[in-house]
């Protein structure tokens, strides 16, 4: 290799910054009436984030911008958001795979009730998580010093299922939750789905009858949005069908 060649600068167009516009819709409720949108311009790299964008506009453009986020590696799901009209997580979303030829839209998750800013409240969501009693319910003890023993069979049958982090995409993203703020929503439905399945759990009819209600796996319209929504690959659509399956049953 040649003198030349070691010494020759790099240009590739990755590591050159360039700017992209986001519009954000904002809403402060002690100033605000209705929601307004606000475009901030934000000098960026094609390997940044979205997230990272939203720490620049804090942390240099305006203090005042209010969102969730924790880990900031796709686990904790605190920080999901509609990008320009598609449920995500900002710390998963890369600059580059958005076309910043047009402006990035950046707003809050529908369907739960707005705070501020990129912020809802979790409540509902929550409280619809808990009603599926999203635990081991076993009426057996293991022996002293063992674990409850579970095939590599029986385990897969709800492994997909296992890798929901409550990020609430799914859920919002589903237009029956948007209208009716009654149904457990998907996200509920495959935590349920985790024990329903699970051999090791000796409570999965009483998770049925609750999803058996009017407001349960009966109102999902099968429209695909909280599969294409979920950040973590999870198929939900088949397991809520696979829910409606065990109550036509009788059993899981």
């Amino acid at each position: 290799m040649s003198t030349a060649t070691l010494d020759a600068p790099t240009t590739d167009a990755a590591i050159l910054p360039f700017t992209v516009t986001f519009i954000i819709r904002r809403f402060d409720p002690e100033v605000d009436d209705e929601p307004r949108w606000q475009d901030f311009d934000v000098e960026m790299y094609s390997t940044d984030r979205v997230l990272d964008a939203l720490h620049k506009i804090k942390w240099e453009q305006d203090g005042t911008l209010t969102f969730r986020r924790s880990c900031a590696h796709g686990i904790c799901g605190s920080d999901a958001m509609r990008i320009n009209g598609r449920n995500r997580l900002a710390c998963k979303t890369l600059i580059k795979d958005l076309d910043i030829s047009k402006p990035i839209y950046v707003e809050a998750i529908k369907g739960l009730p707005l705070e501020k800013d990129l912020i809802v409240d979790m409540e509902p969501f929550f409280a619809s998580y808990r009603e599926v009693q999203p635990f081991l319910i076993a009426n057996s003890t293991p022996e002293p010093g063992k674990e409850r023993v579970q095939s590599i069979a029986k385990r897969e049958i709800f492994d997909d299922t296992t890798k929901c982090i409550l990020c609430a995409a799914c859920t919002s993203s589903c237009p029956v939750f948007w209208t009716d703020g009654q149904y457990f929503g998907p996200a509920a439905i495959v935590n349920a789905h985790r024990f329903i399945f699970d051999s090791r759990d000796d409570a999965a009819n009483v998770r049925l009858d609750i999803l058996n209600d009017k407001e349960g796996v009966w109102r999902c319209r099968t429209t695909f949005n909280c599969t294409e929504a979920c950040p973590r690959g999870i198929e939900v659509t088949k397991a809520i069908a696979e829910v409606k399956q065990a109550i036509m049953r009788g059993k899981p």
